[in-house]
């Protein structure tokens, strides 16, 4: 077993997860299921293209100025 990364948002009344140590990406109504779908998705990718090391995933925050136009 190995432990990813899930990353989520709202798109379009739809939640799109990406796991970015492998690439992937998918999609559900819920996040619940948007995870069950990134995690089948990963899991046959890896079966084709198995990852040569283990790859840590540091995740952090930052901030920009956002600048409104009239």
């Amino acid at each position: 077993m190995q432990t990813l990364t899930a990353v989520l948002h709202k798109e379009e009344g739809m939640y799109v997860a990406e796991c970015p140590e492998v690439g992937t990406v998918s999609q559900g109504k819920a996040i619940e299921e948007a995870i069950k779908n990134l995690k089948e998705a990963t899991e046959l990718y890896l079966e084709e293209f198995p990852l040569k090391e283990e790859r840590k995933t540091l995740m952090t925050t930052f901030e920009v100025a956002v600048s409104a136009k009239a």
